[in-house]
């Protein structure tokens, strides 16, 4: 665990869209930290970002040591705990999000981008998938620690765009990997040593899809010492320039750390899975299930999330007597 942080985050729904799709995932308890942008329309969008950022939390808060020891999800290198957990995790809210869409017609086409982060020791671990973003900001720019997976990043790479041409090509915002939206997904992952002092920044492209890096650090350099002010600031900058989308924001500030051995980990790609390891995650989604149904009788659910958090656990429910029906049959 990192010793010492501050953490400051927000969502807003901007101005053009009735729903906000984002979701802000802030787990002090597991030191863990996401954006997760959805889409799908009538409210498939927000079903699947809040079922990511619902998934990293059980698996952090209750099967922590079981998920690092499965053989069967095992990732064939090691990473901090705290990484291990964050990829499988994030496997494991595709799987969900893919079924719930299977289930229920009204969230078909659903799915969320999520960019996450897992504090250990000195070591941040950083998975992505899709468009949202993570950078650290350094003194004279923001340094990306993430490439988009999108159709004009891509294009940006093969044809070596500038920032500025590739903003200019039609169709730019169109991604090629979602959580959600096939039954397997490949998850970039990398580790970096962090130092106190350093601030890193999560957002989804309400931000970064509306202003170039250079922009956002400008937004928020005038502001620099004060981690509410650069939420602030970088919301208000994008729906300055329309706020035709959802924009989510997280400020981490790095106060203190234990020290580590362990090196930094380069861009990993993890690819998709097999079968037997899809069958493996169904057996842990229905894992997840049962603690959706004890923490239910035991907390209840919050009152302003009531309807919400009522069908994400509906289907959970339908996934679970799904997975026993087909394992009966097979």
């Amino acid at each position: 665990m990192s010793q010492n942080y501050s953490i400051s985050g927000d969502t807003n729904v901007g101005l053009v869209r009735k729903e906000n799709e984002d979701f802000l995932h802030i787990d002090n308890s597991n030191q863990v930290f996401a954006v997760c942008d959805g889409m799908g329309g009538h409210q498939a969008g927000e079903v699947a970002s809040m079922t990511a950022s619902e998934m990293m939390k059980i698996a952090f808060s209750n099967f922590s040591e079981e998920l690092v020891n499965d053989e069967k999800l095992s990732l064939n290198i090691t990473l901090p705990a705290s990484g291990d957990i964050l990829v499988k995790s994030i496997r494991l809210a595709n799987r969900a999000i893919y079924q719930k869409a299977l289930l229920d017609s009204n969230l078909h086409g659903m799915g969320t981008t999520v960019v996450a982060v897992a504090l250990e020791k000195d070591m941040l671990s950083i998975a992505h998938v899709g468009d949202s973003r993570a950078y650290r900001i350094n003194n004279k720019n923001l340094e990306p620690l993430t490439t988009d997976h999108s159709w004009v990043a891509e294009i940006q790479k093969n044809q070596n765009l500038s920032e500025e041409e590739a903003s200019s090509i039609v169709g730019k915002n169109i991604i090629t990997r979602a959580l959600g939206v096939r039954e397997q997904v490949e998850v970039d992952y990398r580790m970096v040593k962090v130092k106190p002092g350093e601030k890193y920044l999560l957002c989804s492209d309400g931000l970064c899809g509306f202003a170039d890096d250079e922009d956002i650090f400008n937004c928020l350099k005038t502001v620099i010492h004060d981690n509410n002010k650069i939420v602030k600031n970088l919301i208000s900058m994008a729906n300055d320039r329309g706020g035709s989308d959802n924009v989510t924001i997280i400020v981490l500030e790095i106060k203190e750390v234990i020290e580590s051995n362990e090196p930094e980990i380069e861009l990993i790609t993890f690819p998709h899975e097999d079968n037997n390891i899809l069958d493996h995650e169904d057996k842990w989604i229905n894992k997840f299930a049962d603690v959706m149904i004890r923490k239910s009788e035991e907390t209840g659910l919050v009152q302003s999330n009531k309807y919400k958090m009522t069908a994400i656990f509906s289907i959970f429910l339908i996934i679970a007597a799904f997975i026993i029906y087909i394992s009966l049959i097979k």
